[in-house]
């Protein structure tokens, strides 16, 4: 017979770090908020709830591996907003954010997830940021306690 693991959105003990930009605060403080909402209703007490604030979506994945490095977490939550102007400049940004987070994550012995928003306009930004399309930000905070308890039983 197949085994099948699953895991579970209780956060009740849980350590979690959330890795939010500046840039675009209109957007991404209401992603911090909906992550640190949906945390807080798994359970995980605002004490183990830390928020990390790096200058853009570019320097999350620096400040990521410090924070994956400092072994003081049980996931990371990664949240942003890059959002498409007249030049190139979104394609690098969006580009190396979500690169940089997957290296980071690959690497990592803990769950990272990445709710970094990449849109064409702000408004797509505000509805994947609390109103139409839900909170891509609580979204993600799910998906890392979701992986912590994964990777807690595969621990044993």
């Amino acid at each position: 017979m197949t085994q099948s693991i699953d895991g579970d959105i209780t956060g009740s003990g849980l350590k979690v770090a959330i890795v939010a930009s500046r840039f675009n605060a209109l957007i991404v403080d209401s992603l911090v908020a909906g992550a640190i909402d949906a945390l807080r209703r798994t359970g995980v007490a605002e004490a183990d709830i830390t928020v990390f604030h790096v200058p853009g979506a570019f320097e999350i994945p620096q400040l990521l591996r410090r924070v994956v490095a400092a072994a003081r977490f049980d996931a990371v939550v990664c949240v942003g907003a890059v959002i498409r102007g007249a030049t190139p400049h979104f394609d690098y940004v969006a580009g190396a954010v979500a690169s940089g987070v997957a290296d980071v994550a690959r690497a990592a012995d803990i769950p990272v997830t990445f709710g970094v928003l990449t849109t064409d306009t702000i408004e797509q930004a505000l509805e994947r940021a609390g109103t139409k399309a839900g909170n891509k930000g609580a979204d993600a905070a799910l998906g890392a306690v979701e992986m912590a308890s994964l990777f807690r039983k595969i621990a044993g």
